[in-house]
C-alpha cells in the first residue's frame, strides 16, 4: 500500500522506514531538503514541494502529516486538501487538539475528502518497538487502512493475553484502536498523554525524595545516602511499578546518577493542559493530572531533582531536547 508523509522529524521518518520494512511505498516531503534524500536513499520516493508530493501520490491518496500541533499543521492540511479530490484521505498523526480534528473532519467532508486522527505513542524507539495508536475516523476508511496501521503497530509481543477478551477487536492486542469518529483519536491520546503527565511526577517525586534522604536537617540515625540508579533498576524486577518510563529512569541514572546534564527546565507540549480542560469540562476531579501540569510549570522557574528525571525521562523516549534559553513568555 502506497502512504505520503510530510514532516520527516523525530517520529514521521521512522513511520516511512518502518512501512517500507514492511514493504509499503512511500512519498515523502519535508522543508528539509536533507531529510528529504536521506529517506529517497533508503527507498522512499522525494518530493520538493507538497504540489509535487500530491502528484506522485496514486488515488486515491493516502497523506499523513506528521508535524507539530498549531498553525504548521493548519496551514499544510489547508494546503494538500486544496489539490487534493474526493475520495482521498488526510491523516494527522501529531499532537492536535481534538476539537480542531473535529472542525477539519467537517470541513473537508463537504469535499469529499476523509479525515483520519491518529495519537502516535512510540517515541523516537517506535522504528524497532512500533507505534501504539489511537485512531478517530470513519469506520469504512480505518479500515482500508488497515494494512498501514498493522504495519506501524508494534504487535502482540510478549506481553500476556488478558482474560475475557474472547470475541473483541483483534486489533486492539496488536496495539492499535479504532477508537470511534475524527476526534476521537486525538482524545485518547490526549488523555494518554495526561496520565503520562501524572506517572512521570510520580516517579520524579519519589526519586526527589530518595536523593534527599541524607540531608543535614534529619537526625543523624535517620539518613540514608541511596544508590538512586540501583534502586530504580531493582523496582524494574518483579516490583508493582514497573514500567517504560522506569526502564528510561534506570538507564539515565546508571549513566549519569546526578543528572547533571539536565537543567528541570520542562516544557510541557499541550495535551496536560487539554486534559485538565476536558476533566473541567465533564465536572471530573483530577488532582493529580493537574498537580503534575502545575509542577512542569514551576520547574521553569526553579528546578529540583525531581525536574531533571523529568527531563531525563523526556528524553529517552521521546527525544526531547531541553531548551538552553528558557522562554520568558512561557515562564510568566
Amino acid at each position: 500500500m502506497q502512504l505520503g508523509m510530510i514532516g520527516l522529524g523525530r517520529m514521521g521518518g521512522n513511520i516511512v522506514r518502518r512501512l517500507m520494512r514492511h514493504g509499503h511505498s512511500t512519498v515523502v516531503y519535508d522543508k528539509d531538503a536533507k531529510a528529504v534524500a536521506g529517506l529517497a536513499a533508503d527507498g522512499a520516493v522525494g518530493s520538493a514541494s507538497l504540489e509535487e508530493f500530491i502528484s506522485k501520490l496514486e488515488r486515491p491518496r493516502t497523506a499523513w502529516v506528521m508535524l507539530p500541533a498549531g498553525h504548521i499543521t493548519e496551514t499544510t492540511i489547508d494546503t494538500i486538501a486544496g489539490v487534493m479530490q474526493e475520495g482521498d484521505v488526510i491523516i494527522d498523526g501529531g499532537n492536535t487538539f481534538w476539537q480542531d480534528d473535529v472542525r477539519r473532519g467537517k470541513a473537508l467532508k463537504t469535499r469529499g475528502i476523509h479525515y483520519v486522527d491518529v495519537g502516535t505513542s512510540g517515541g523516537v524507539w517506535g522504528l524497532d518497538r512500533g507505534y501504539c495508536m489511537m485512531i478517530g475516523g470513519e469506520k469504512q476508511v480505518v479500515d482500508r487502512l488497515d494494512p498501514i496501521f498493522a504495519a506501524l503497530a508494534p504487535g502482540a509481543g510478549e506481553i500476556l493475553r488478558t482474560e475475557g477478551r474472547e470475541g473483541r477487536d483483534p486489533r486492539i492486542e496488536q496495539g492499535y484502536i479504532h477508537a470511534g469518529p475524527v476526534g476521537a483519536g486525538h482524545f485518547v491520546k490526549m488523555i494518554h498523554n495526561g496520565i503520562e503527565y501524572g506517572l512521570m511526577q510520580a516517579y520524579a517525586e519519589g526519586f526527589d525524595i530518595l536523593k534527599n534522604a541524607n540531608i543535614e536537617a534529619l537526625p543523624a540515625d535517620h539518613r540514608y545516602d541511596f544508590d538512586l540508579a540501583d534502586i530504580a533498576e531493582v523496582w524494574r524486577r518483579g516490583s508493582v511499578i514497573p514500567s517504560w518510563l522506569l526502564d528510561l529512569t534506570s538507564t539515565a541514572l546508571a549513566d549519569s546518577p546526578q543528572l547533571s546534564e539536565y537543567s528541570g527546565f520542562v516544557e510541557d507540549s499541550g495535551e496536560g493542559r487539554w486534559t485538565v480542560n476536558a476533566a473541567i469540562d465533564e465536572a471530573v476531579p483530577a488532582e493529580v493530572l493537574t498537580a503534575a501540569l502545575y509542577a512542569r510549570f514551576r520547574s521553569r522557574k526553579e528546578h529540583t531533582f525531581a525536574e531533571k528525571i523529568l527531563s531525563a525521562m523526556r528524553a529517552g523516549f521521546g527525544g526531547h531536547k531541553e531548551p538552553t534559553q528558557p522562554d520568558a513568555a512561557k515562564i510568566k
